[in-house]
């Protein structure tokens, strides 16, 4: 089964059983996997004492569930090693102008030759042009599952 990169949202409504139609379509013929910049923008979002905007909206207890689930990553998920893209990296930040985030984003779709899927509402038009540049797949996903409240 191929892979596809999820965003932060995207791997926070597939950990928090979430998924809505567009996501659900998205893993029913791919393999999940992140990069490890979304799972550090995730984790933070669940250990600050209000949330962040990843999940600030969210009660307590569902923070601390997601939180759960991020300790204990599902195998299913992969993780490229920020190793053995660290290099393309840096020459992605240098030829697009791209963050850290954003060039592992695009390293890592590359890497795993995936889509590289983002919520709509996180759409980082200098990913999607890294993206095109490199002639990879990039794809906006409608709205994640409602914020909880």
């Amino acid at each position: 089964m191929s892979r596809v990169i999820l965003d932060d949202h995207l791997l926070r409504d597939l950990l928090a059983d979430e998924a809505d139609s567009a996501l659900s379509r998205t893993l029913a013929d791919n393999s999940p996997a992140t990069t490890n910049l979304y799972l550090v923008r995730l984790c933070r979002s669940v250990v600050r004492s209000s949330g962040g905007a990843l999940t600030g909206a969210w009660p307590l207890a569902a923070q601390r569930a997601l939180g759960d689930r991020l300790v204990v990553l599902d195998e299913d998920v992969q993780i490229v090693p920020m190793r053995s893209i660290a290099f393309r990296m840096a020459e992605l930040a240098a030829t697009f102008g791209l963050s850290s985030l954003g060039a592992e984003a695009v390293a890592a779709a590359e890497f795993l030759a995936a889509p590289l899927c983002v919520w709509s509402g996180d759409h980082g038009p200098r990913i999607g042009a890294a993206m095109v540049g490199i002639g990879a797949d990039y794809r906006l996903l409608d709205k994640p599952a409602p914020e909880r409240g």
